[in-house]
């Protein structure tokens, strides 16, 4: 007699069993474990208006500052890094049987220890958080000004610190729905929104074709500043490599069960 394969209601009560009642408390309060509904395809909403962000658009920029060898070379490195680090993130979310690694400082703590992993993660975790969530706001805001100085030339100027405000406040708003499938609708329209004007950057640019008398060369003129503005645009690049910061949070929402994990492509169904 082989041994039975567990079923998904042994799979439930043993993961439930092996958490705290601190545990469950924290999970069902938090917005990313308090819903495991959400079907595949939300994830790939949230995924593309994590990984398609505004970074993107700073992409001809750094291009620029790298040159068309150094460019196309770090452009193909950064995706081949991002995509194989995403696929190790989306293999460790259930790398032990009947737990979960739902928090970055979860899968942490496992790796490195209950105390090392807190520190070696939380740290980065929120410098990463905090300069993201600066980035968007100030580009939102600035976002927001230029269309407001493009559609009403003849108004009032406003004052770029008021637009930032306005989208910090359509922030706070968003951060207070229940959990994370609440926002599966903005995800959708902001999946869209990215994936227009990055269509509209590349088309507008093979439309208007090769322009002459362009200068291909650095605009720096010293080697202090093009090394500067090498490393500046390398960081432009690693912004615009978008998604590692919750892609776990992201998995977490999808139920799983031993026959059909949340890694799948339909874990969702």
């Amino acid at each position: 007699m082989g041994t039975q394969a567990p079923t998904d209601q042994n799979y439930y009560s043993n993961n439930v069993d092996e958490r705290t009642a601190k545990e469950k408390a924290i999970d069902d309060w938090l917005p990313i474990t308090s819903s495991r509904n959400a079907k595949w395809w939300y994830s790939a909403f949230h995924n593309v208006t994590a990984m398609v962000g505004a970074g993107v658009l700073g992409l001809p920029f750094a291009m620029a500052e790298l040159g068309w060898g150094p460019g196309v070379t770090v452009l193909v490195i950064s995706w081949v890094v991002t995509l194989y680090t995403l696929w190790q993130m989306v293999e460790m979310h259930e790398m032990v049987p009947g737990k979960r690694f739902d928090r970055y400082h979860e899968l942490g703590q496992h790796a490195f220890g209950e105390k090392l992993g807190l520190w070696i993660v939380v740290p980065q975790q929120l410098i990463v958080e905090v300069g993201v969530n600066i980035v968007y706001m100030v580009t939102g805001g600035r976002s927001l000004k230029k269309f407001h100085d493009i559609v009403c030339k003849d108004c009032k100027s406003i004052k770029l610190t008021y637009f930032i405000m306005i989208f910090s406040s359509v922030h706070f708003v968003l951060s207070h729905l229940p959990n994370f499938n609440s926002i599966s609708g903005v995800s959708l329209a902001a999946a869209v929104m990215s994936l227009s004007y990055s269509t509209i950057a590349w088309t507008t640019s093979i439309d208007k074709g090769v322009v002459p008398d362009v200068q291909y060369s650095y605009k720096a003129k010293s080697t202090a500043g093009k090394v500067f503005d090498f490393f500046g645009a390398l960081g432009d690049v690693a912004f615009a490599y978008a998604g590692h910061n919750v892609v776990l949070e992201i998995q977490a929402t999808i139920p799983s069960t031993p026959e059909k994990p949340s890694k799948g492509q339909c874990g969702g169904e």
